[in-house]
């Protein structure tokens, strides 16, 4: 795996290309010289870890049949100061599927799964952060 990350600007706007040729753009806050012009590298962080949980997610609920119409998903992070750095000290993972005739029970399992076992990034992320879940099924 390999991402190459480019300068955009005399400041901190980059942007971040993958192998396939797939970009995403990052920026710093005003404070720094950031133009808000992407994601700040902590924001994206957290949406790794609401993405990788939610193609888990997806996959395992599939498997047992059960086929959300919509899935949304809302992270949270609060962190904390440690020495130089911050890092998250708690992450919540809130989704929100649509779909009719889905099983409670195989949604709570599927995302416990993700969290617990699949997710590279929240299990990377777990050795500092505390992550939590919840979630909704709208008919």
């Amino acid at each position: 795996m390999k991402i190459t990350i480019e300068r955009l600007n005399d400041a901190v706007h980059m942007e971040a290309k993958n192998e396939d040729g797939v970009t995403l753009q990052m920026d710093g806050t005003e404070k720094i010289g950031g133009i808000n012009g992407g994601f700040r590298p902590m924001q994206m962080l957290l949406a790794a870890a609401g993405g990788c949980s939610a193609i888990d997610v997806v996959s395992i609920l599939k498997k047992q049949r059960q086929n959300p119409d919509d899935l949304k998903i809302e992270v949270t992070g609060n962190r904390v100061s440690v020495g130089d750095h911050s890092e998250f000290k708690e992450i919540h993972i809130h989704f929100e599927l649509k779909g009719k005739n889905l099983d409670e029970k195989k949604v709570s399992r599927a995302i416990d799964l993700s969290l617990s076992k699949y997710c590279s990034v929240s299990k990377a992320l777990e050795k500092t952060s505390k992550i939590t879940s919840s979630f909704k099924i709208v008919d």
